[in-house]
């Protein structure tokens, strides 16, 4: 009976709305930016695969499903982008710049550190797309020979921790600009940080959501012309 259950996509779709849910209902009873949605809906969902030994194939039946939303819900980033669009094109050079200088950062990071731990080429091309939305981050990754596996869990992590950290990080280093807030977020954490920033402001938003997409074609262009 249960082997029925979890082979249906209703199991997957509703162990992640519920494990979110929760993970929502946890956030904003605590106000603490440790208890994030998603990082507590992924920790709920991976403990009842591991406890009640249910393969991951079952649940990526209803995931899957949930999938099918990311490119619409990305794409619903353009009408914030469309209310701030004086303010876009006021900073668009700053925001290229800045987008550019973090990909190249985030490249070379990831080159330096695989280097240094002597990790395989496979996985550095894994890891190299962590800062870029997932269609982008995959397809650089499988060109460059990476394991797609890897670079979905990598930018995951990437986001999340973005998301976690993004205001620390801001109010750490004293940055005052808006603008430089919401490139720094997209850049460096996509569209999981991108929604943090939606939350700071729409202004901060909007420009974090132009950020990523930016983020996502330099880091293509120069993986491509590098690597």
């Amino acid at each position: 009976m249960r082997a029925v259950i979890t082979e249906t996509p209703l199991f997957g779709l509703t162990i992640t709305i519920l494990a979110y849910c929760f993970g929502l209902y946890l956030s904003r009873r605590t106000r603490k930016a440790v208890f994030n949605p998603l990082l507590i809906a992924e920790i709920i969902i991976i403990a009842v695969l591991l406890a009640f030994h249910i393969p991951f194939s079952a649940y990526s039946k209803g995931g899957e499903i949930i999938n099918m939303f990311l490119g619409p819900v990305t794409a619903m980033l353009a009408w914030s982008i469309y209310r701030e669009r004086k303010l876009v094109g006021k900073h668009i050079m700053p925001i290229i710049a800045g987008t550019v200088a973090g990909s190249v950062a985030s490249i070379v990071t990831i080159l330096l550190l695989s280097r240094l731990f002597h990790l395989s080429p496979e996985l550095g091309a894994s890891l190299l797309p962590k800062s870029v939305t997932t269609p982008i981050a995959i397809a650089i990754s499988e060109t460059l020979g990476g394991t797609r596996a890897i670079t979905v869990t990598s930018l995951l992590f990437t986001g999340v921790m973005g998301n976690i950290l993004a205001p620390f990080m801001i109010s750490l280093f004293h940055v005052r600009s808006r603008v430089a807030q919401g490139v720094a977020i997209g850049t460096a954490s996509h569209v999981v940080g991108t929604s943090k920033a939606l939350e700071m402001g729409e202004d901060i938003g909007a420009i974090s959501g132009i950020a990523l997409s930016f983020s996502g074609i330099s880091t293509a262009i120069i993986a491509m012309l590098f690597l």
